[in-house]
């Protein structure tokens, strides 16, 4: 197996390892992950495979939820893999922060989106314009923990792949640029 591609393999199941850590609301490295799965691996299956599978698996440990949450949750978690995808060519620091913000922001909205789940699953939100406010008003708590997570976790993955890859030679992978 390439050493490249195992190392960045590596790196995305280590961070979906994190998971399992207690850690405040929302600040986990799933966005992160995504994010930079999409844009280090570059067969594109792969690219969606292997973050899909490192959330599988952190997912089997953790429990998983109802089948409507769950599909919306990977679903985001795709959007955010297709953002990486982007970047692939042109990482540049900037680039990889607004990405990460832009992730934080489409999970937000995706996810918080209740107005489409089924009543059964979130009974305390009305499905009309009124429900999806309080959605979004209640899970402002929660929004900034996910944008520090994925600057965090962006930072981690993105910035210690580059190190890795100036410390070892056969890593080496395009430069991000300042």
């Amino acid at each position: 197996m390439d050493k490249r591609l195992l190392a960045i393999v590596a790196l995305i199941f280590t961070a979906a390892l994190l998971r399992l850590l207690p850690h405040a609301p929302n600040f986990s490295p799933i966005g992160a992950i995504a994010l930079f799965g999409g844009a280090y691996l570059t067969n594109r299956f792969y690219s969606f495979l292997i973050p899909i599978a490192a959330m599988l698996i952190s997912d089997l440990f953790l429990g998983f939820y109802s089948g409507t949450e769950m599909l919306v949750t990977y679903g985001a978690f795709c959007v955010t893999i297709m953002i990486g995808n982007v970047l692939r060519s042109n990482k540049s620091w900037i680039r990889v922060g607004f990405a990460a913000l832009a992730t934080s922001i489409i999970f937000f909205l995706i996810t918080n989106f209740v107005f489409f789940y089924p009543n059964t699953m979130m009974p305390l939100y009305t499905r009309d314009l009124a429900g999806i406010m309080n959605s979004y008003i209640a899970g402002l708590a929660f929004f900034q923990n996910t944008v520090i997570s994925d600057l965090f976790y962006s930072t981690v993955l993105f910035g210690g792949f580059y190190l890795l890859g100036v410390n070892i030679p056969s890593l080496k992978s395009e430069k991000i640029r300042a």
